[in-house]
């Protein structure tokens, strides 16, 4: 699978996961130079700590 964003490949994996509809990819499968860290993060009973990060492609 691949995720693409204004024309980007960001990320690219045959070894995703799915859960409840949403597809996660494993780390090393983003193009790191895409995504900067977020400062928002979540707790979920089920999935424990998220991380967010900002996608961008050419400033956007």
């Amino acid at each position: 699978m691949k995720a693409i964003w204004n024309g980007a490949v960001i990320a690219q994996s045959d070894d995703i996961v799915i859960v409840e509809g949403n597809h996660y990819f494993p780390p090393d499968a983003i193009k790191p130079e895409f995504f900067r860290p977020s400062a928002k993060t979540t707790v979920c009973g089920w999935k424990g700590l998220a991380s967010y990060y900002t996608v961008s492609v050419n400033g956007q």
